[in-house]
């Protein structure tokens, strides 16, 4: 029921994406499931909810049903017209300007992913498809900057931290502000605003005033996860494969916060990549902190990665507890080597083409009942290929927690089943239930069902 006013007006672009064809318009109008009206609806929605504490897209949706966006061509120009949105984007009747913003990028990104990124990748063979897509996306967007040394510093965690937990991210992010480092998250609340927040404070005191507070975001999550009032790039990935690969292939170095099931799914991910032969002499530093009482959340993801991916992953990362500016060092030491290495061997500063990236990375993974029980979740595979099957089993379980297409499934068949060896259902058994004691897989924790089932295989033959 409603109980707080909306706002219908109609806001134009500042400096870009002045105008759009008949064609395009006539795409983000499309109400059918080929065209753009639905996802640019729910993707312009989240922007306009920024600062919400809701974590779940279908109960953004429906506190917003009458939300409703039309894109009109006036003599002047492009123009979108606003109805019934959220009251917080506007102050004395005008929209924040950083908001208008970031609503014309969702304008931008959907548009070009939806009309323009097939023809500029057409006959690329399948290996280097989705690297070239990713890179015209954030090429698209502005992203890259190529005269700029490796200072993008990618930041994860989760969107439901305690307070204290969120005042250390920002401690952080402080440090790495003052030595001149840029930000990059997954655009929401809770870890990905707290980094954004502390380096734009230390960008002050040091008058830097370029400072990228880069957010990245997909479809699939952004309703639930809205962008951030730090952000001051956005860019909307077309999946959840190609925005964990913006990650990669855009930022410097990597910093993780405690989180929930989505941090997790970025663990995997990256190191699944790093423990692939090819990239075992790129350096890529990867840091995992937070504060002192967070010690047993890290003490349980490092026990989950070594009884899963060996210790040839734990070699991978560095554990720093209840230390922001040993942090930064860590962080400073390794974009240090991140330079050296890319000077010595020609590569870009601005994209990362030489990391490795498998195809079981790429794929975009579907969490579907069947194909959540049909993961090979047994030892006997290469270790980066168990990193990619973890992973989407991460996935699924985000997907089941937040997402709309995800929590209709669970309606609708109850909860996604994974199963496989003992050895390796034991200890993420174990790791989920950590996140669920420590009320880390949704804001909304009092009401939390889980949505999965674990379901362990003694015999390689039940299956």
């Amino acid at each position: 029921m409603i109980n707080e006013p909306y706002v219908t007006t109609s806001v134009t672009p500042l400096d870009s994406l002045d105008t759009l064809s008949p064609h395009e318009v006539a795409k983000l109008q499309d109400v059918s499931q080929g065209g753009l009206y639905r996802l640019f609806r729910q993707c312009s929605l989240a922007v306009l909810n920024c600062g919400s504490e809701m974590d779940s897209t279908r109960l953004v949706l429906d506190k917003f049903r009458d939300f409703d966006i039309r894109v009109s061509q006036k003599h002047r120009g492009l123009q979108l017209d606003l109805i019934n949105a959220p009251v917080g984007a506007f102050v004395d009747g005008e929209i924040i300007q950083g908001i208008r913003e970031n609503l014309f990028s969702v304008l931008r990104d959907l548009l070009y992913v939806g009309v323009e990124l097939d023809k500029c990748c057409d006959g690329l063979a399948a290996d280097c498809l989705t690297t070239n897509e990713v890179f015209h996306i954030l090429r698209h967007a502005n992203a890259l900057k190529p005269h700029v040394k490796p200072n993008l510093v990618v930041c994860w965690g989760g969107h439901s931290i305690a307070r204290h937990e969120y005042e250390y991210t920002k401690a952080v992010g402080y440090e790495l502000g003052l030595r001149g480092y840029d930000i990059c998250t997954g655009c929401g609340p809770g870890a990905m605003k707290g980094p954004m927040k502390g380096a734009a404070i230390a960008h002050s005191k040091q008058r830097i005033a370029s400072g990228r507070y880069v957010g990245i975001s997909e479809p699939g999550i952004i309703a639930a996860e809205s962008p951030n009032p730090i952000v001051n790039e956005l860019i909307i990935m077309p999946d959840i494969e190609k925005r964990l690969e913006a990650f990669v292939r855009l930022g410097h170095g990597i910093i993780v916060f405690p989180g929930g099931a989505g941090t997790a799914e970025e663990i995997l991910y990256m190191l699944g990549i790093l423990l692939h032969e090819r990239n075992a002499h790129l350096p890529f530093p990867l840091v995992f902190t937070g504060p002192a009482d967070s010690e047993a959340y890290f003490e349980t993801v490092d026990r989950f990665i070594r009884r899963t991916l060996g210790e040839a992953a734990a070699d991978k990362y560095r554990i720093i507890i209840d230390d922001p500016h040993g942090v930064a060092v860590a962080m400073k030491d390794g974009l240090e080597a991140v330079t050296r290495y890319r000077k010595a061997t020609s590569e870009s500063f601005h994209f990362n083409w030489q990391l490795h990236i498998p195809a079981a990375f790429q794929q975009p993974f579907e969490p579907t009942h069947n194909n959540m029980t049909a993961l090979n979740l047994f030892y006997d595979q290469p270790d980066y290929q168990l990193a990619a099957n973890l992973r989407c089993a991460l996935s699924g379980i985000v997907a089941g927690n937040v997402k709309e297409q995800g929590i209709q499934a669970i309606e609708e068949h109850g909860p996604f089943e994974l199963s496989g060896e003992t050895a390796l259902i034991e200890p993420l058994d174990e790791l989920l239930r950590s996140f669920v004691e420590q009320r880390r897989m949704k804001i909304n924790y009092q009401d939390y069902e889980p949505c999965y089932r674990l379901r362990p295989l003694t015999d390689m033959a039940e299956t």
